[in-house]
């Protein structure tokens, strides 16, 4: 008995800690009714910020796949302590504040910085790069895992049949890593779809060309709390079911 009141002791503030995460989620749908749900998703202010959202999380994440893969890959294989401070460099998006990210983009890309020519700042592009700011960390440091644990015994083997390095890169380090690739997809994903500082302090909140899901929520706060909470929840379930799919990679890839 003893023991048991020990281990319901023990457990209790993760159960509390589990019930502060929980509740707040659960607030945002059974508040909501069908209704409610259809009105907020009918607001002006959701088409063109649920539209930009997914045209702009695409063009990053591919942006960040094309580019991710062989920067992971060079840093996995790297040696010597140039690799371990590039992977610090890269992965420092991760704990430095969205809006510290988004003053450094305005700084670089503004009028008066080194690279205001391109006129980034307030443009759709302007999203684009804040997403793949934040987001491409995610990605890297899951696929230099998953190089990582590639076995260069196989890379060899590829290279000794004839295979070239491009070929071997692509036809068998990239299948044998992919679980951790996918799984790097999907959280830079779901990071960039929920971007906010960045966005706003780079790109500003311009309605159907730079406002996003995250923006529009913060702006329909001050007019209309269902269509914030229809945007809410359209990201709470788009992230749901991202983490569904990170749940179910090693399953499949076993």
């Amino acid at each position: 008995m003893k023991g048991g009141w020990r281990q319901a002791a023990f457990a209790a503030p993760g159960f509390v800690l589990l019930a502060f995460l929980a509740v707040p989620l659960l607030a945002l749908v059974v508040t909501t009714s069908p209704s409610e749900l259809a009105s907020g998703l009918a607001h002006p202010l959701v088409g063109p910020a649920l539209w930009l959202s997914v045209e702009t999380s695409v063009i990053s994440m591919a942006i960040v796949v094309a580019c991710g893969l062989p920067l992971a890959w060079i840093i996995a294989r790297g040696q010597g302590r140039w690799a371990s401070v590039v992977e610090t460099f890269v992965a420092l998006p991760i704990v430095i504040p969205p809006a510290v990210a988004g003053i450094a983009l305005l700084l670089a890309f503004g009028r008066s910085g080194p690279l205001g020519a391109a006129g980034l700042p307030f443009t759709t592009a302007a999203v684009v790069a804040a997403q793949v700011t934040v987001s491409a960390p995610f990605f890297l440091q899951s696929a230099i895992a998953g190089f990582r644990k590639v076995d260069p015994d196989l890379i060899l083997v590829a290279r000794t049949l004839g295979a070239s390095p491009v070929a071997t890169f692509f036809r068998v380090t990239i299948p044998l890593a992919w679980p951790a690739i996918l799984a790097g997809l999907g959280l830079a994903w779901a990071r960039a779809l929920g971007e906010f500082g960045a966005t706003l302090l780079f790109a500003g909140n311009l309605s159907g060309r730079t406002q996003t899901m995250p923006l529009a929520i913060y702006a329909a706060l001050e007019s209309d709390v269902r269509a914030a909470q229809a945007l809410a929840l359209l990201l709470a379930v788009a992230a749901f079911g991202l983490l569904l799919l990170l749940r179910l990679i090693p399953t499949g890839a076993r």
